[in-house]
Order: structure tokens, then sequence, then C-alpha cells
């Protein structure tokens, strides 16, 4: 099965979204300021919501319903570290530094696995405890 739809490759369907998703996760680690009193449940939960999760999903959709798509190594490691940036961000919002380096797939499996993309950080990232 071919990885194009109307003559467009797949690194042309996915890498805009890849690169808005990577500068997004770049401006948030600009604009990251440590909450005083931690944890900072809510922005934790929008790291999560409006970045990690969307990159997961990004990856899910492109792996599955038939297509397997391999993405370009420059766009697998932008979308990949623009994942890791917000489980960062998200462990930072509760006082911990984490230097994230989970893969897309680990991350897919178990938000397949869950179905809630806040389980999926507190498994990868161990934050906050059980």
């Amino acid at each position: 099965m071919s990885d194009s739809v109307e003559g467009e490759s797949a690194a042309e369907r996915f890498g805009a979204r890849i690169d808005e998703l990577a500068d997004r996760a770049t401006s948030d680690c600009a604009a990251f300021e440590q909450p005083e009193t931690p944890p900072d449940t809510a922005q934790a939960m929008d790291y999560l919501r409006d970045g990690a999760g969307p990159a997961i999903s990004l990856y899910i959709e492109a792996r599955t319903g038939g297509q397997m798509v391999q993405f370009p190594p420059d766009q697998y490691h932008a979308l990949e570290g623009a994942m890791n940036d917000w489980l960062a961000l998200y462990a930072a919002c509760y006082g911990v530094d984490s230097a994230a380096t989970y893969t897309l797939r680990e991350a897919a499996e178990l938000l397949l696995d869950t179905e809630n993309i806040a389980d999926v950080a507190q498994i990868l990232t161990g934050v906050p405890e059980r």
C-alpha cells in the first residue's frame, strides 16, 4: 500500500503538523516558569492535553489503519522530542526535574492501553507517585 493520498507523501501530510507541534513545544519550554508551590496540576494537564497527547495521537494516526507511515528521521525525532519536552514540562509542574527520553511507540502503546493521557504521563514519568 502506498503512503500517499492524491499524490501527497506522508512527509507532506504529516510534516506541517509535526513542525507545528515541535515549534509549540519549543515555545512552551522557553515560556515555562517553575510553579512557586508545586504541583500546578492544571498547567501539567494543559501540557498533556495540548501537547504530548496530540503528538502521540499523530504518531498513532500515522501507524494505524493500514498506513504504517515511516517518518523521515528528522520528522520522527522532532515529534518524539516535542512529546518528551511536554512530558518534562508536565513533571516540572510537579517540581520534578525529568530528562524525558521516552519513545513514541512506548507512549502510543500506553495510550492505546489506558485511553488516558494522564495515566500515560504518570506511568512514564512516575509523577505523581502512586
